[in-house]
């Protein structure tokens, strides 16, 4: 999926306009990829919380696929515009993207949606992520985000899809150990499902002002 800059398709505003906007000198785009906004001590969180639910539902479908077609900051920007209003016309798109995991970062905000849309067929794209990307356990890319994503999706479907993942000894703990391998933190699957609550019930506590 070629990258292209909102300005060749008549949308150069949009970057400004939803993904560099600032709150206490940070760009929007990093506050939602640091989670800045869930710590109740940010000064900004009222304001940022604001602006973003009344951009997530004024931003347009063609401007959100402008940003969609960019690079990993107005990807993960748009991902999170997508979520919180719940635009599951974007399931396609955005599960497109997850699968592909073409830029970094960006994962975990498609997960947030597909969470938020919160039905069988998001499960199925999150299945179909994990099917592919935990056997590989020289990747450290959003598996966790996903995994954390279906079990919300069983929790509030009364379904079982993450279960064959997470049994003992099972591609969730093979996975854990070559991430450890790498470097990288281990993951329960509880935290990871608790991080997606926490995400979800964000979205879901707020309204527009």
């Amino acid at each position: 999926m070629p990258s292209q800059h909102p300005e060749e398709t008549g949308h150069g505003h949009v970057v400004e306009g939803y993904v560099t906007r600032t709150y206490g000198g940070l760009p929007r785009y990093l506050v939602l990829n640091s989670a800045r906004f869930l710590s109740p001590r940010w000064w900004h969180a009222t304001r940022f919380t604001r602006h973003l639910l009344n951009d997530a539902a004024a931003i347009t479908d063609e401007e959100l696929a402008a940003l969609l077609a960019y690079e990993w900051r107005s990807r993960l920007t748009a991902a999170w515009l997508i979520g919180v209003d719940r635009r599951e016309r974007f399931r396609d798109r955005v599960g497109d993207l997850l699968l592909a995991s073409e830029v970094c970062y960006s994962g975990g905000a498609y997960c947030f949606a597909l969470a938020r849309f919160g039905t069988h067929a998001d499960a199925e794209i999150l299945t179909a992520y994990l099917d592919h990307y935990l056997p590989r356990t020289d990747l450290h890319y959003d598996q966790p985000s996903a995994l954390g994503a279906l079990l919300r999706l069983d929790a509030h479907l009364g379904t079982h899809h993450a279960d064959r993942f997470t049994e003992p000894d099972g591609l969730w703990d093979e996975w854990v150990k070559g991430a450890q391998r790498l470097g990288h933190p281990g993951h329960t699957p509880a935290e990871a499902h608790h991080w997606t609550d926490l995400q979800c019930d964000f979205a879901n506590g707020w309204r527009r002002r």
